[in-house]
């Protein structure tokens, strides 16, 4: 992990918390300690105490499970990403946040929800800022389905290959296990179209193509690939 103090600075400026003045910002941040994240090992576990967190570095992925096993990503949280603001503010806790497992190793700032509530009920810029970020954590999960309906291909692929990483990540390797057919259907496209695809992200060093896997050699470039497509998709849609 690179050493945290400038990635601390920019997760700051990059977050909601940049809308608070200096000293309330040092009231919530000044004593909050970071923890590294290790690659593959859940953190937080839907229904889990309520908890407050600021992505540092890394890449964390938000999701939910079902019984059966399957998962469904909700958020891919970066640096600058807050964690946990709605089991803040809701004390029953009824699915008021996923499951958060880091993709790569990753690192957060630890704040405390008692004094969070606390600012909250007396200092409007605090409250201001939660506030904002609850709507931004609202047009995210809309972009999700916006980006699932209207992605290209290309998108949709990096997306899955994400996905299938993340959950069977250990020991530093991202590794997506699946063919090129369970690929493509998982993509909404055919084969070729696939094995079209597979062939530029390798080309453009993105991944590392092998018998019924994909490694990723660049889960952050894929990601935000995926996160700022979404958009252009609405835009300019690609014809894959």
């Amino acid at each position: 992990m690179p050493s945290p103090g400038g990635d601390v600075a920019a997760a700051l400026a990059a977050s909601s918390l940049r809308l608070l003045p200096p000293s309330l910002l040092e009231q919530l941040t000044g004593t909050a300690p970071l923890q590294t994240v290790l690659a593959g090992r859940m953190t937080h576990r839907e229904g889990d105490p309520p908890f407050l967190e600021l992505a540092v570095s890394g890449l964390i992925r938000g999701h939910v499970d079902a019984p059966n096993g399957r998962t469904m990503t909700i958020r891919y949280c970066r640096p600058g990403a807050l964690m946990g603001t709605a089991t803040v503010f809701n004390p029953d806790r009824p699915r008021t946040h996923a499951n958060l497992t880091p993709v790569v190793d990753s690192c957060v700032m630890i704040l405390q929800p008692k004094l969070v509530r606390s600012l909250a009920s007396t200092e409007i810029a605090v409250a201001s800022a939660l506030l904002a970020e609850t709507s931004a954590r609202t047009a995210e999960y809309i972009s999700e389905l916006e980006a699932t309906a209207f992605a290209s291909a290309r998108q949709r692929l990096a997306r899955h290959l994400l996905d299938l990483a993340a959950e069977g990540a250990a020991g530093g390797q991202l590794v997506a296990r699946a063919s090129q057919e369970e690929l493509a259907e998982a993509a909404g496209t055919v084969r070729e179209v696939a094995v079209r695809v597979l062939r530029e992200m390798r080309e453009e060093g993105l991944v590392r193509t092998r018998r019924g896997a994909v490694e990723l050699l660049d889960a952050a470039r894929l990601d935000a690939e995926t996160y700022a497509g979404s958009l252009a998709a609405l835009v300019r849609p690609k014809s894959l």
